[in-house]
């Protein structure tokens, strides 16, 4: 479960207490937040959870992502400075001696690739982080990453935190196909019901209450708006029959869809109410309903299968 959008922005500190209680108490152990979300909020909400909750720390695997840490000119970036800085306050706000996880939320085209390595491997050495990965790096970048460590002694990322969904599938499908093997990569994929869209709540338009409607998020109004964005919607609405046949939602089927690939390590869901948990939680009696002929029904609806991408049984 995680905490984009809505921690500490779209929620207070009680209602995510109780949506990640309810996640919990369904069996979901790995809480993923980071130091941008709701400028710092959404790790303050976080920790706040966990600590009223009392769960047993190592019982739980909890993440973060450091790239943007505020406004001042040291504030983001890859830096050893800022990665160092970027994680000691985000484990203040967590109330945290350590994170599990720790990504590099996007590539820093302006810091070499080795100091990032480095410094992650300093921070890991400290014991402020277990494992190390990032967010929406290429392949390339990757490779490049992992080489640098083995060649230098240091330590390699471990897990990549791509968007994936029904509707986005050329980076984790074609991109990353070599690395899944060749690095032991893993994957903690975001945004599975593509910021809603495979919901089916914006298949008559936009309605009121949405993260598209909160301030600053104008862009994701705007990506609404779009042609192609129609065309991704109809597909929506073809794939409703399908899921109708298997006895779940439209957006049970499509995070059902995700945990099928099996380089998918773990979906991060989100809810802004523990009755949105729940129905996400049923996701998992649904995978074993995804047969490769209804597979098969729902590529003929997307048609957008990327051209080296492997079939997954």
């Amino acid at each position: 479960m995680g905490g984009w959008v809505t921690w500490g922005q779209q929620i207070g500190d009680d209602l995510t207490y109780e949506c990640m209680t309810a996640a919990y108490d369904a069996g979901v152990n790995f809480f993923d937040t980071a130091e941008v979300y709701a400028d710092g909020k959404s790790e303050i909400a976080m920790g706040n959870a966990v600590k009223q909750a009392g769960w047993k720390r190592s019982d739980l695997v909890l993440s973060t992502k450091i790239f943007w840490g505020g406004k001042g000119i040291n504030d983001k970036g890859l830096s050893r400075k800022h990665i160092i800085e970027g994680l000691d306050a985000s484990l203040a706000r967590l109330q945290m001696d350590y994170v599990d996880l720790v990504f590099c939320h996007r590539p820093d085209f302006h810091t070499p690739i080795e100091e990032t390595v480095r410094a992650m491997t300093h921070v890991i050495n400290q014991g402020k982080a277990f494992y190390w990965g990032t967010s929406e790096w290429s392949a390339q970048e990757l490779m490049e990453a992992y080489t640098i460590a083995r060649q230098e002694h240091l330590i390699a990322p471990l897990m990549e935190q791509p968007q994936y969904n029904m509707l986005e599938r050329e980076r984790v499908e074609k991109e990353y196909a070599r690395l899944y093997a060749w690095m032991g990569l893993g994957t903690t994929i975001w945004s599975p019901l593509a910021s809603g869209l495979l919901t089916g709540k914006y298949n008559d338009g936009l309605p009121d209450g949405t993260r598209a409607s909160l301030p600053g998020y104008e862009w994701l109004r705007e990506e609404f708006e779009k042609p192609e964005t129609q065309v991704k919607i109809e597909k929506v609405k073809h794939l409703t029959p399908i899921a109708t046949e298997l006895g779940c939602t439209v957006a049970q089927m499509a995070l059902a869809w995700c945990l099928k690939n099996p380089n998918v390590s773990t979906v991060i869901t989100g809810a802004s109410r523990t009755s949105q948990v729940t129905e996400n939680m049923k996701a998992i009696d649904v995978l074993p309903k995804l047969t490769c002929d209804v597979m098969a029904r729902i590529e003929a609806v997307l048609q957008n299968k990327p051209q080296s991408a492997e079939d997954f049984r």
